[in-house]
């Protein structure tokens, strides 16, 4: 079995955001020579997480953010962590630190609409996402 692993950058412009890296993701699959394995994509950062979801209709990522806004507000009463980002590292919990992904013929295997997503939850920030690819 081989393994490939490269870290990718990515910085956030605001501080709730999806940031599309499904291009980024492809690229080490690309160039890693793999043809069949998988895929694993991990965030190295408790505000910041990784999804998958439809990246064709911007209004999706929007959606998603504004739901959960409303379900985990910044200012909620009672949150105690002192830096002020405790709603940050709720979202981040909810969505997960990795997804994987199948690739087949040097391929991601993502549907038609789909996406990889670096979602920020306490920026604008330069964050780090780490990509392995077996096979």
């Amino acid at each position: 079995m081989s393994i490939v692993k490269e870290t990718i950058s990515v910085r956030s412009s605001k501080r709730c955001d999806m940031i599309d890296i499904t291009r980024q993701v492809q690229d080490v699959v690309s160039a890693s020579g793999i043809d069949n394995g998988d895929c694993l994509v991990f965030c190295k950062h408790t505000t910041g997480a990784i999804t998958i979801n439809e990246n064709a209709d911007p209004d999706v990522v929007h959606d998603v953010l504004m739901t959960l806004e409303e379900l985990i507000p910044k200012d909620r009463r009672g949150y105690r962590h002192m830096e002020g980002n405790s709603d940050s590292h709720v979202k981040c919990s909810l969505v997960g630190c990795s997804e994987q992904v199948i690739i087949e013929g040097g391929m991601l295997e993502l549907g038609t609409w789909q996406g990889i997503y670096f979602c920020e939850f306490d920026g604008p920030r330069n964050r780090q996402v780490v990509v392995q690819v077996r096979g």
